[in-house]
């Protein structure tokens, strides 16, 4: 019992890729990201936070920017966890009484505060 031997497998022959088509130049840039107008509509901050950013009216944003700035301003930042912001006087009414808040607590206390 003699048993054939198989042929050798051929090696595929290579394909030669398609080439694709020339992209139009629009879709090289992506679009600009628009802001969102709920964020950028201009807010009248309460008393107690006009102490802080100023009495003219705000967006969003900027009251947090603003917030910000006041924070690094002062050396608000908790030394050993950047995160959480101790508060001075005028900050601790604006965080209804709350002596340290961490950062992301922070934006919804000062929501409140908008009109």
């Amino acid at each position: 019992m003699v048993t054939a031997k198989k042929p050798a497998a051929k090696p595929a022959a290579a394909k030669a890729a398609p080439k694709a088509a020339p992209k139009a130049k629009a879709a090289a840039k992506p679009a600009a990201r628009k802001p969102n107008a709920a964020f950028m509509k201009p807010m009248t901050p309460s008393a107690i936070l006009a102490e802080v950013v100023g009495s003219t009216p705000l967006p969003r944003t900027e009251v947090t920017k603003k917030v910000w700035e006041y924070i690094k301003a002062k050396n608000l930042q908790n030394p050993t966890n950047k995160r959480n912001i101790v508060a001075d006087d005028k900050l601790k009414a604006v965080f209804g009484g709350k002596k340290e808040v961490t950062m992301f607590e922070m934006t919804k206390l000062i929501s409140a505060h908008l009109k």
